[in-house]
């Protein structure tokens, strides 16, 4: 059964998270080397310029092992792929679409979540296709590693990075939000929010998503300013030969009426605190 999280949690995480100092220091400990020896922190999103390339081989590797996961109430299961691939693992759910638990899941919500992060180029999806393995028609997403989740790195929030990445991790905390937000994702707990050693965030789990409901999980203080935009120039046109055949006419349109719904509240918070605070913008860049 999973267990729910608040969006006060995950809010708390961009003005002031509890600091998980054991696992900040156990990333950054490394031996004395001079510069140019110093290893940069491993990066999971390998599949950055190289989607394509993972899909093809998530889509067609062979499955040589299934084992259970202790997690998910829908008992997703982590495959084993033939050696010699760009990825050793996938995480396997076999998902057709109903209510399980209470709530409405579908594996085919795992794919559309991509396919829109990839429109979005937001990178932090992992790479999931439509896979077929003993007739049994699932997705498969890969295995993003190494990574922790949130809640394994021992807070009630999220954790606090290294100061010289704070900036870009604030970003990424508001970026994942605006995304749960416009796919209606009404399960980000913090097994399902992964962190690397350079300190990317990696969203995964995303069965439950795209229902046709307007709530929000999260209350937005920040936005990302490119996100936006992006987010903005979306239109069912582009959308539907996209996810048209992942969800139905009513959950695509519902996408797009949760972004017209963040646009009112974003131009909500432009009043009251001015848009310069709003949005997150990089250093240099020209006003919105």
């Amino acid at each position: 059964m999973r267990r729910q999280w608040s969006a006060r949690t995950l809010e708390a995480a961009v003005v002031g998270s509890l600091v998980c100092a054991v696992w900040a220091v156990a990333l950054s400990a490394r031996p004395l080397k001079s510069p140019q020896q110093t290893a940069a922190p491993a990066d999971a999103r390998i599949w950055v310029g190289r989607a394509a390339e993972i899909e093809t081989f998530l889509r067609t590797a062979t499955i040589v092992k299934l084992d259970e996961l202790s997690v998910g109430v829908t008992k997703p299961k982590k495959a084993t792929l033939a050696p010699g691939g760009p990825v050793g693992f996938l995480a396997w759910k076999a998902i057709p679409p109903g209510r399980y638990g209470g709530a409405w899941e579908s594996y085919q919500s795992e794919i559309a979540a991509y396919e829109l992060d990839k429109m979005l180029e937001l990178n932090m999806v992992p790479p999931t296709v439509e896979k077929v393995h003993r007739g049994e028609r699932g997705a498969a997403v890969m295995w993003a590693s190494p990574t922790k989740s949130f809640k394994e790195m021992g807070g009630t929030g999220a954790p606090t990075p290294p100061g010289a990445v704070q900036a870009q991790w604030t970003r990424q905390l508001v970026k994942a939000k605006m995304f749960d937000n416009l796919i209606q994702n009404i399960d980000p707990n913090l097994g399902n929010w992964l962190v690397d050693p350079a300190w990317n965030i990696i969203l995964i789990d995303h069965s439950r998503c795209f229902t046709t409901s307007k709530a929000f999980q999260h209350e937005l203080t920040r936005v990302d300013s490119d996100l936006w935009n992006r987010m903005l120039a979306l239109t069912e046109a582009q959308l539907k030969p996209v996810l048209g055949k992942l969800m139905d006419g009513g959950q695509l349109r519902a996408i797009l009426e949760r972004r017209d719904k963040m646009k009112l509240l974003i131009a909500d918070l432009v009043k009251s605190r001015g848009e310069d605070y709003v949005f997150m913008r990089d250093l240099g860049a020209p006003s919105r």
